[in-house]
Order: C-alpha cells, then structure tokens, then sequence
C-alpha cells in the first residue's frame, strides 16, 4: 500500500519493557573512555565506569544483570559531547550488562529510538549468549499485517532474553614476554585460515579446544604452520558476529562471520575457557603462541556493515543507539545506503563512527597484540558524500595514526557500490587484494588466456596497477584462491558450482569461476583425470609462489582440501567447511604439501624471488644482464609483437646480480640467477634454455609433471647447457637454476 502521508507512530507491546528492579547509586564518572571500564572509583571503591555515546537520544540507562538474569536499571544523567557516562560502584569483571537508549520514534526521518530493546556496547569488549531470531529483538513490529510500513510500527516488547549481553572485562594481561616479528611485507607470506574450521577436525588437538583460539594456539596447529612455513595467518572475522536470521530460519549458522555486531570482542563461541571475558585472554595467549613461533596476526575485519541488516533488521545495538548517526542513509531516510550488499552501511565519514573504527583498530594492535588487518570491502570506507574518495576521513586518519600506519593494512580493494571497484588505486601505506593476479592465473593455466601479456604483469608484481606514489611490488597481494569461492581441489575439479546445501537455489556464489574440471564433474576414479588435476594443482601453486608481491595461500589448498563444489561455503559450520586432515594419509596429498612447504622455503631463500622493488628491464652494472628478461620458447627474447601473438608458453629470466635494493649495510643484494618456464598448452612444447650472456648451464630445480615438482632432493641436479632445447610437458611449469660452474 501507498502512504499520502506520515501517519503518527504506532506502537505494539507493554510500553518500556520489562519492569526494572530497585534504583542502584550512579556517580557522575568519566565521558572517557567509551565503553565500561572496570577502575578504583574517587573514594577508592572499585566500579565500572560506562560511558555511550548517543547523539540525539533522551535518555539512556545502563542495565546490570545478576547470575540468575535479573535485570537492574541505572539511569545515566551525565552528558558531555553526547557521550552518556556514569560510575556504578561495586560493578566489576564478569558482570554482564546492556544499554536501553530512549528517544523519538520517527522512522520517517530515520529516527528508531526504542527503550524496550536492549542493546549491545559499540565499545564491549566481551560478550556472552547469542541472537535468537524471534519478533522481540526488531524495534519495529516484524509481522504487522501491512509489511510496506510494517518498519515504522513501533515493538515495546522486551528483547533482552533473547539477546546476548555485554561484559565487564578486567584489564589485566601483560605483554611485557610478547615479541612481534615485525617480518617485512617483501618476506610475508600469508595464510588465511578459519580459526574454528582449522583445527575443528584436527586429530592431535584435544577435542575440548577443537575449534577454539585455544585450539589454533595449540602446539600440534603451529607445527603445521610453521613446516609449511608461512609468516603471518590471515583470520577470517572473529569480532563478535551473529548468525542472520535468514540462517536460523533455515537451520544454518554464519560460519565465515561476514556480520559483525562487536567491533572490540573476540567472538565468544571460538572460547574455550568460558564467554565472561575469558575469551579475551584466551585470544591473547593465541597471539603471544603465534608471535613466538615467528607468525604474524593479521584479522579480516568487517567495518563496512553490522548485522543489523537493511531496513526490516532487527535492533541489536547502533540501530538502537542512534540509527541517523550510524548509518548512510537511502534518499528515502526510513532506509539505509547499501554498498555492501548487507542491508547497511556504516557511515564512517561521520566523527564519531570513524572514531569507533579508529579506537577499536587501534584496541586490536596495543591491547591484543594483532599485526595488522585486511578489510572486507575497504571502497566503502574510503567512500566520501560523493563517491570513493582516495582521501577520505578513513584513510587519512590511518596514514597519521602513529599505532595503525605501522601495521600491515590490506584492502579488498573494491565494494559492490557505483565506483566502488578500486583496484590498484588505494595510496601507498597499503597492499591489496589483486583479483587480477587470481584471474589471470586460472585463466591461463585453464586454456582461456590467449597470450601472455596480463600474465608477464602477474608474475612480475602488477606494475601495471601498483608502479605509482612509491608503491613497491608487495602491494599486490597474490591469491589464485580465497575463503570466498571454490578451494583449490575445486578450482581443477567443477566447471560450476554447487551450492544446494546453502538453501538458496544456487542463487548465491560466482557464476564467473574461471575454472576447469579437466574433463569430469567432481570426483571421479579416472587415473588420468586425477593425474592431471594433481599438475594442474602444483602449476597453481608454483605460479602463486614464485611470483613477485606478497602470496596468500588459503588453509587446506596445500593437502588437497575440498568444498564437494561449494563456492560461498559461508555457512557451512561442518566438514564442508572445515580443514580435512585425514587427507595428509593420502601420498598424494602429503606430497603436495610437503611441495609446498619447499617453494615457500625456496622463495625465503632467494631475494630474487622476493623482491622489493619493481623490474625496470635494465641491468645495474654494464657488465649486468636486465633484471627480468622475457623468453618465447625458441630461445629468443620477446619483442613487442610476440606479447600480442597467441601463446601458451612464456619463459621468465630473474637476475640475480641486478637486484635493485641493498641489505641492512648498505651492500647490494646479490643472489642466484633462476628461469621459470610456464606452459599452458596440452601438448609438450620444447623450450629452449637462453645461452651466453644469460647462462652458459642450468639445473632444475622445480618439474611441476612431477609428483614431488623435482624437489625430491634426490642427488646433484644434472647442468643442461645453454642454447639446449629441453622438453616442457604438457600443462607443467619448470624452474632452473643457473649454474654458478656452467
């Protein structure tokens, strides 16, 4: 139905909700910090100090809930800036609590003030219990008969049994024994990983910290980590996030964790100690077992959007708080702004939502012990009033914080808005995500590419998107594969996807998969089809390995893991989604990651493999070689027309004496001189090896038509002459040495 015009607010329920115990003593306290502060109050009694902010709301109470969930109810009269403070005496860890924030209800004008609802802290560093999707948790009447204004009926119903609460947390570990290993982007080598899925069915963590930080922090977790080699581990969300409600009425459960609700709690359900506030110590412990095991913590962090959702959400915390002050508003304001493709977005151009950001980045590195962040849809917090904006509020209050410009900051460089894809624009303190190193990849070890000219770019570093503003080659964050979209196994196995265990009639997930089943759906016993598939996994990973920029392997690609075809595994919480461990019985698998675990050690061996600076094409002595040279398979350097010929095959020469950086002294890094022969085509090709002045011998070091890739170890390396033509087989890759004696 149509409104001519605003009818008054309506309301349905019992009015505030449930009936509030005796009034309890609220001293005036503090305006800083935001949150509740556990803290010796100015007499010397101990107490919590609280402290919202809550722009244009009348009133705000703090509620306390005892053991038994009866709830008391202080009125917070103090205000200065619009922050809402207050002291109670006697509050202290451990003690859950919540906000009911009062106003005017007009959601005409996006106001959705509701004092029936009880909210969650912006700024709660712990939180216990979980949503339950029911009608009493909406502000507004989930069910009105009439769903085309059912969002402006107000709900007096009281949420709080059915939501979780916030928590009192001490303030009480010491990081005096942590040490960082600050490992330079050049070096990095990233792993993104699920902190539940990881160790879910991990054989030799105990069961009771399967699934846990706990678990991850496990000595039988780091090992792997540490013989694979990695540098840093990349986790998927793990603020406190809730299920959408879509889910719960499907028997399903967000198991990603795409919708945040608490940007300063770890998410109470990864705990193996307990949710009151336990789980902040335990994360911390996490980190001190990564750092000392030389790993990095980098957290996949979603300040785009909450999990409030578009305008028929539910009211959990910002909606509640001050919906006009949180959100971007549609041009109609009784809807949001949506770049995200989650109902909302966060209005991070405004002060005090940019500051929420601000603080709990900052929270996550001084007080966690967090490395740096990589950010869910970073174009829409670099989006100003008229669009993305390279020089937005967010990014310029990140370039001078003198805690966030020193962490590794990665950017998903795009959102889902107009404008919003922003690859290889972000300013120079940043690194992104390089989709087009992932497409370029699949594209042509599948066949499709047509030349080689997008991947010479690729495996160089992307100077075409990243060779600006001082940026280095470690801008470009290599993936062939993510958390979002097929795993590695099933990049080689489903030409589509298949998603009916997800609910949604094969609506969600990629259609644009780039991918190849090498000539049957799934699994199959045929020997040769698996075969193929086992090279086409190791040309995959050698590509992502031996490339210049910063690579990211996903957990489980290294053994073979595998989604049965699921491509937005986003709410799978079971084996489909979880890291399969019994896949390292397989020789098969073993073999692939103990493949893997040498290419890593193979590119921390070799500067060359690494480097810091871009190719310029040029050598840096006139006696030198050009620092990257270009070969077609007959031997000769590429011209301009050969880049533009249709190709499968393209050999790569890296100088070792025309490194263009200098080690911690000031002397010039020299390393060995390498070849990497890519070959797309289905036939064998043969390629031959540069002569004089290049090489007078090669040794092979990498045979990706090889189980073991030839890095078996077996032996010397057999010296091939330059000028030889040597065999490639078909859809394989081949790394040589150059021979110091040749």
């Amino acid at each position: 139905m149509s409104v001519a015009a605003p009818p008054r607010p309506r309301a349905a329920g019992d009015g505030t909700g449930a009936a509030a115990s005796a009034p309890v003593a609220v001293w005036p306290g503090s305006p800083q910090p935001l949150g509740a502060r556990f803290r010796t109050g100015p007499d010397g009694r101990t107490g919590t100090n609280f402290a919202l902010w809550a722009g244009g709301a009348e009133s705000v109470e703090v509620c306390l809930f005892a053991e038994d969930g009866t709830e008391t109810r202080a009125p917070l009269t103090e205000q200065t800036h619009a922050v809402w403070h207050g002291f109670v005496p006697g509050v202290g860890p451990g003690r859950r609590y919540g906000f009911r924030v009062g106003g005017r209800w007009d959601p005409w004008t996006g106001a959705r003030w509701n004092p029936a609802k009880l909210l969650l802290d912006p700024y709660a560093r712990a939180v216990d219990g979980t949503f339950t999707d029911v009608p009493e948790i909406y502000g507004h009447v989930r069910d009105w008969p009439e769903q085309d204004i059912a969002d402006t009926v107000r709900d007096n119903r009281d949420s709080a049994p059915f939501v979780p609460k916030s928590v009192v947390v001490d303030d009480d570990d010491d990081w005096c024994d942590d040490r960082r290993p600050k490992t330079p982007w050049s070096d990095t080598v990233l792993y993104e990983l699920h902190v539940r899925g990881f160790t879910r069915a991990h054989p030799d963590v105990p069961p009771e910290l399967r699934g846990t930080y706990a678990g991850l922090a496990h000595p039988a977790a780091v090992e792997h980590l540490t013989r694979l080699g990695v540098t840093a581990v990349e986790l998927l969300p793990v603020h406190q996030f809730a299920d959408e409600p879509h889910l719960q009425r499907r028997g399903l459960r967000n198991y990603w964790g795409y919708n945040s609700i608490g940007y300063f709690a770890p998410h109470a359900a990864y705990s193996a100690s307990g949710t009151r506030g336990q789980q902040v110590g335990e994360f911390k412990r996490m980190v001190k077992a990564l750092h000392a095991a030389g790993i990095e913590v980098i957290l996949d962090v979603v300040y785009n959007h909450t999990a409030e959702g578009g305008q028929g959400g539910p009211t959990l915390c910002f909606r509640g708080i001050d919906n006009r002050g949180y959100y971007r508003p549609a041009d109609d304001p009784r809807g949001y702004a949506d770049v995200t493709g989650c109902g909302n977005t966060l209005a991070v151009v405004r002060p005090q939502v940019l500051r929420l950001v601000a603080d709990s980045l900052r929270y996550w590195v001084t007080e966690m012990g967090v490395d740096g962040f990589r950010f869910d849809l970073a174009a829409a917090l670099a989006r100003g009033e008229n669009g993305v904006d390279m020089l937005s509020p967010f990014l310029a209050v990140v370039a001078q914080d003198p805690v966030l410009r020193r962490v590794k900051l990665i950017a998903e460089p795009w959102d889902v808005g107009p404008g919003g894809y922003q690859a290889g624009a972000f300013p120079p303190l940043w690194t992104e995500w390089n989709d087009r190193f992932r497409d370029t990849v699949r594209d042509f070890w599948r066949g499709a590419a047509g030349d080689v000219r997008d991947l010479g770019y690729r495996l160089s570093g992307s100077s075409d998107l990243y060779d600006w503003g001082g940026r280095r080659p470690y801008a470009s964050v290599n993936y062939v594969t993510a958390h979002d979209g097929f795993t590695l196994r099933d990049l080689v196995s489903y030409n589509g996807k298949h998603n009916a265990a997800n609910g949604e009639d094969g609506r969600d997930g990629s259609d644009d998969n780039r991918s190849w089943n090498c000539g049957a759906e799934g699994e199959t016993e045929d020997g040769e089809v698996r075969t193929l598939r086992r090279r086409q996994l190791r040309n995959l990973l050698a590509t992502l390995l031996l490339s210049t920029g910063v690579p990211m392997l996903v957990a489980g690609d290294e053994m073979g893991r595998t989604q049965g075809g699921n491509n937005n595994a986003y709410c799978q919480d079971n084996p489909t989604g979880w890291v399969d461990w019994s896949l390292l019985s397989d020789p098969h698998w073993a073999a692939l990651c103990t493949l893997v675990s040498r290419l890593v050690a193979l590119r921390r061996a070799h500067p060359v493999l690494r480097r810091g600076g871009f190719f310029s094409g040029l050598s840096l002595a006139s006696e030198g070689l050009r620092d990257v040279a270009w070969f077609a398979p007959g031997g000769k350097e590429m011209d301009e027309p050969d880049w533009f010929a249709p190709a499968v095959t393209l050999g790569m020469f890296l100088s070792g004496r025309d490194i263009a950086q200098r080690d911690a002294r000031g002397e010039p890094v020299v390393d060995e001189s390498f070849l990497l022969v890519v070959h797309a085509g289905h036939r064998p090709v043969e390629f031959t090896l540069p002569g004089a002045p290049w090489a007078q011998a090669y040794e092979g070091v990498l045979d990706t038509a090889r189980e073991d890739g030839g890095m078996g170890g077996q032996g010397a390396a057999e010296a091939v002459a330059g000028g030889t033509a040597i065999t490639v087989a078909a859809r394989s890759a081949r790394l040589l040495r150059v021979r110091a004696d040749g």
